[in-house]
């Protein structure tokens, strides 16, 4: 099962940079995207797997209303299936999983379009070897949450 998301990942990955086009209305979705996409961090950093579960759906609801013109239909269902996984689990540690998964359509994304007009930066946790997306250099994994807080570091600013 985890070849299969690794695969739609890695096809959606390489399908985003030949899909994107942006007005000015893509913008708007695309800004609501990476605040819920950051919200739903927030709440497995935290350790609240109710409240992960509940901006993920909303995330899923934006990203259902989200124009191909914006999101790649490809990009769309790798992050709807991640997103949709959390959204649908009580468990940190399923939700934490799927959060892998969910960055990685989150971070081709932001490398693909413009999502925010502040800077984006992509962490990693070297003791899970996965990535996220933070609005802020300051590390709150979201991988391990208070037990391992700090651990990660800044590999790159998306502007």
């Amino acid at each position: 099962m985890k070849r299969i998301f690794l695969l739609v990942a890695i096809l959606a990955t390489s399908l985003v940079h030949y899909s994107f086009a942006q007005d000015h209305s893509g913008h708007t979705q695309s800004s609501d995207l990476i605040n819920l996409y950051y919200k739903t961090k927030d709440a497995l950093v935290a350790g609240n797997a109710n409240l992960a579960a509940s901006k993920s759906a909303e995330l899923v609801k934006s990203l259902n209303s989200t124009d191909d013109k914006t999101v790649s239909k490809a990009m769309k269902v790798s992050l709807l299936e991640h997103a949709g996984m959390i959204a649908e689990s009580k468990e940190l540690k399923s939700q934490r999983e799927h959060f892998a998964g969910l960055s990685d359509g989150m971070i081709a994304l932001a490398k693909s379009t413009k999502l925010s007009a502040e800077p984006i930066y992509q962490q990693y946790c070297p003791m899970k070897k996965a990535n996220w997306l933070s609005s802020e250099k300051a590390i709150k994994n979201p991988y391990y949450g208070s037990s391992m807080l700090t651990c990660g570091k800044v590999v790159e600013t998306i502007k």
